[in-house]
């Protein structure tokens, strides 16, 4: 059987998920990033062989993305993480328009079409307030893990919003706030209206088009779900279990695994990694990768999300098609 991995190396969560020649969901992983960015994806790696019970042999293929995927050493590909986001978002629904992706250094707004490709985006990566950290630094302040942030917001009967666009002065906002006895759970779920609010205007910039949906750790946070649905007033598609945090991965998987069935039938060889053409940091820089806006035909059928399983081990995917890349040299 033939395995393709695709990892998402984000600043402060590291996926991975691995996809079979039938085009199942073998298994999945996740583990914190840290500071060390290889070693993270070499850890989340071996995490997901030990979860698909694989052996490091039976992949054939890897997929990086992410704010860290030039430095996976066992790469055979390096993706955008907005064409990684936007063909696993339409694959799961197809009706998808519009993508919301939270996460821990920035928003990203993407608008795609029905096919996948990307015709807008726009980035809030300049100030932490805008972002899933400054909900997590919130939730210390607050004795609260990160886990604990959804369950507990959920409580509020009084939200207390953060009016501040400053993470740094937010932060004094919720010091005074907790010392004028406001409950933590109001603080909590003020912060989240807040995030959730900046979020949307981030939409709005690449044009709000129906077919909503959310990607990222903040899809398992019933409470954000939740201020970013009244933000927005209407409805986000959130894939089931714990899918939704791994789009990109997903996407990445999704991409490779295309590109292996292309090769395949062509009869040529899987190429080398970056490590064996020398293209991990510090080496050459020319790099393989697939552009966010380059002009595709179409290359899936949408998959009926009626009968994709993302539970346990199974996720149907979508018919052999074509992938789109670009080549880059940078000097």
């Amino acid at each position: 059987m033939t395995y393709v991995v695709g990892l998402d190396i984000g600043s402060t969560y590291t996926k991975a998920i691995a996809l079979d020649g039938e085009r199942k969901v073998a298994g999945t992983a996740v583990r914190r990033t840290g500071f060390k960015l290889a070693q993270a994806s070499e850890a989340v790696f071996e995490d997901l062989l030990a979860n698909a019970k694989l052996k490091r042999e039976d992949v054939v293929y890897v997929g990086a993305t992410g704010y860290g995927r030039y430095t996976v050493p066992f790469r055979h590909a390096q993706i955008t993480e907005l064409t990684a986001h936007a063909q696993a978002a339409v694959h799961l629904f197809p009706d998808t328009r519009t993508i919301l992706d939270i996460g821990g250094q920035d928003i990203k707004a993407i608008k795609v079409d029905g096919e996948g490709r990307v015709k807008a985006f726009r980035l809030n990566d300049k100030c932490a307030a805008g972002t899933g950290a400054f909900l997590e630094k919130t939730a210390r302040y607050l004795g609260l893990t990160t886990e604990d942030i959804g369950p507990y917001a959920l409580r509020s009967t009084a939200p207390k919003a953060i009016s501040s666009v400053c993470a740094v002065f937010a932060e004094s906002e919720v010091i005074s706030h907790l010392s004028n006895g406001i409950p933590a759970e109001d603080i909590m779920m003020g912060a989240m209206i807040s995030l959730g609010g900046r979020a949307i205007q981030l939409m709005r910039r690449v044009g709000l088009e129906p077919g909503y949906m959310l990607t990222g750790g903040m899809t398992r946070n019933e409470a954000m779900v939740k201020a970013l649905e009244q933000a927005l007033g209407e409805r986000f598609h959130v894939a089931p279990n714990g899918l939704g945090q791994l789009n990109g991965a997903y996407g990445a998987a999704y991409l490779g695994l295309r590109r292996v069935e292309k090769l395949l039938a062509e009869g040529k060889p899987i190429p080398p990694t970056a490590a064996q053409q020398g293209l991990t940091q510090g080496g050459p820089t020319t790099v393989r990768r697939w552009s966010a806006m380059a002009a595709t035909r179409k290359r899936f059928e949408p998959c009926d999300t009626g009968s994709c399983s993302t539970g346990g081990s199974v996720m149907m995917m979508p018919k052999s098609t074509k992938a789109s890349r670009t080549e880059q040299a940078s000097a």
